[in-house]
């Protein structure tokens, strides 16, 4: 049984958002900026996002898979130790389902978004990964029930 996250309960949590794209940084931005619970870190690059990951221990990453030095796909394997000690990925991407989001959801990556990402899918998003509870909501797409791991 799916676990419904709760409309009501603020959200708390320390989300690593690693993005390359300046647009999409200060999308996410916008979209959080009245969530008083979250407080967003930012890298540009898979390193500094691993580096962040390590260092910042945030609850969740939200995880370009395109990045300009290492595949998202890398990140999430640089991350194993962190992804079994309980840290959550979200993969986010264009693609609907690729061969590396399959391997990197094989590799304990929690959910892939599909771009664009609207602030109700986001926080949606945001609510089943920080929200705890019973149910595991892994292969999921925010907004697209109909993609998500095979």
């Amino acid at each position: 049984m799916d676990h419904i996250p709760d409309e009501t309960a603020p959200l708390q949590g320390k989300v690593l958002y690693i993005e390359d794209q300046e647009l999409n940084q200060v999308l996410m931005e916008a979209q959080l900026s009245d969530v008083p619970g979250i407080t967003l870190i930012k890298a540009t690059t898979g390193a500094d996002g691993i580096r962040l990951a390590r260092s910042e221990h945030p609850d969740l990453v939200l995880l370009d898979m395109h990045l300009p030095d290492v595949g998202g796909l890398e990140v999430v394997r640089a991350l194993m130790i962190e992804i079994s000690g309980g840290l959550k990925v979200a993969l986010l991407t264009a693609d609907n389902l690729s061969m590396d989001i399959i391997k990197a959801m094989s590799l304990g990556a929690y959910e892939y978004w599909v771009k664009p990402i609207d602030r109700q899918q986001l926080l949606t998003g945001l609510r089943r990964a920080l929200g705890g509870g019973a149910g595991d909501a892994r292969g999921r797409a925010v907004g697209s029930p109909g993609h998500g791991r095979p």
